[in-house]
């Protein structure tokens, strides 16, 4: 059986978990979420609340993790809950949808981030910014090709000059005379039924932020001390990131008012904290914080990129995926064929679409299969209680049950808010359905 070799420690995972959450989310949704709730605090709330369900998802996943340390994640344990159908499902449509559009969609804002700087030649259908992406794309692939800690190595250094310089951003914030308080007056105000759809619309753009926390558990079988390391990682990553997201939009509802927002959410081609840094130090300014953010999203793709590759390598070798995908290259012990996959489906994900569309499609996929995996936590408690477990999910059971709440409920409401989205998605998914009746003849006996 084609195996892949711990290689990652506690604080390598720590930075990974920080690395892949952290890309283009924080930086423009706000435009977005101030259109729906045209009120900062609310803005701001949104966030704290979007970072707390991720981390009850994030704590209640890390006992999963720690249980079934393997390459795959939620693919692995899912088997084991549920059965082989419902984890191809997962698998797949993490494939089709969940995790190749997030590589396409952070590829796309580092593009967009590039032209900020460095205008690209204009061509038809943002053609330019779709090329420079797909090279993005290739390149990450080839270092991780070569080798899990080039990879990490790469993606360490990198988070350690992105956290840096949001701390920089933060402080500049704070310190500039740019910044009045009363930016936190709301331009309208709502209550009742209207006040919670507006947060849960508003919600998709902040957990687009915090997509990505669950990714560490895919390379399960190349952490050291898996079973201690991986939820350690996962929680401690987790609230890094929440610290920071939080930080960061109460500087931008503190420097620029929230009406500036809303009509910056016309122009989808324009990113949030670029306008900031503009208002704080102009041209130099605006250099700065668009250099931060190609570091960011340049990191978190090749961590995306790293860890989702796993996915088709641990299928591949459960015979639910094309077999090549299972293979380990001799010399750099690495998942080579699984990564080219999904390479050229990401690539193909770039031209298929706009960024919101592929971020709110991968949002309403992926809690479908976060909410699952609360759930999961709450079945093996009641299946097999005698299994040793070296992490246990703190306040249980009402940290899984919130979660899976919370999951179902935004499930329910994009089919609504956004059926056209949520039915491509939805789509999309039910493709592994011929597929998985097809798997034994890509496998013979």
């Amino acid at each position: 059986m084609s195996k892949l070799q711990p290689k990652i420690g506690l604080h390598s995972a720590s930075f990974l978990v920080v690395s892949v959450i952290i890309g283009s989310g924080v930086f423009k949704k706000i435009a977005p979420m101030a259109a729906e709730l045209g009120s900062p605090l609310l803005v701001v709330a949104c966030w704290v609340i979007a970072g707390l369900i991720s981390l009850a998802g994030a704590l209640s996943t890390a006992e999963l993790v720690s249980l079934y340390p393997n390459s795959g994640g939620e693919y692995h344990y899912f088997q084991k809950i549920y059965g082989r159908f419902f984890a191809f499902l997962y698998g797949w449509s993490s494939f089709a949808v969940i995790k190749t559009a997030a590589i396409s969609a952070l590829a796309y804002i580092f593009a967009q981030s590039f032209n900020s700087l460095i205008p690209l030649p204009e061509l038809a259908n943002n053609l330019s910014i779709k090329l420079l992406a797909s090279a993005l794309i290739i390149l990450l692939t080839a270092i991780n090709y070569r080798g899990i800690k080039e990879a990490e190595l790469f993606s360490r250094l990198l988070t350690y000059a992105m956290l840096i310089g949001i701390a920089g951003l933060i402080i500049w914030g704070i310190l500039s005379p740019v910044g009045k308080l009363e930016h936190f007056q709301a331009q309208k105000a709502l209550s009742g039924w209207t006040l919670i759809k507006a947060m849960m619309v508003a919600s998709l753009g902040a957990f687009w932020g915090y997509e990505g926390w669950n990714n560490i558990g895919f390379i399960g079988e190349e952490i050291e001390q898996p079973k201690r390391n991986l939820p350690i990682a996962l929680t401690l990553g987790t609230l890094i990131v929440i610290f920071s997201y939080v930080a960061l939009n109460v500087i931008f509802v503190y420097v620029l008012p929230i009406d500036f927002f809303i009509t910056l959410n016309d122009s989808p081609n324009k990113i949030a904290a670029v306008e900031v840094a503009n208002a704080l130090g102009g041209s130099t300014g605006m250099i700065l914080v668009a250099s931060l953010i190609l570091m960011t999203t340049l990191n978190a793709t090749n961590s995306t990129i790293l860890m989702s590759a796993r996915i088709l390598f641990a299928m591949a070798r459960d015979r639910m995926f094309f077999k090549s995908a299972a293979s380990v290259h001799p010399r750099f012990e690495t998942p080579n064929v699984a990564l080219l996959i999904q390479g050229i489906w990401a690539i193909a994900l770039v031209f298929s679409g706009s960024f919101d569309q592929l971020t709110d499609m991968l949002v309403f996929a992926s809690f479908l299969f976060y909410g699952s995996s609360a759930l999961g936590v709450i079945i093996m408690r009641y299946r097999e209680p005698g299994l040793p477990r070296v992490y246990r999910v703190w306040g249980y059971p009402f940290i899984p049950l919130i979660f899976v709440f919370f999951c179902s409920a935004l499930f329910i409401l994009t089919l609504f808010n956004q059926p056209r989205e949520a039915c491509i998605c939805l789509g999309l998914i039910a493709t592994g359905i011929p597929v998985y009746l097809l798997l034994p003849k890509f496998h013979p006996k």
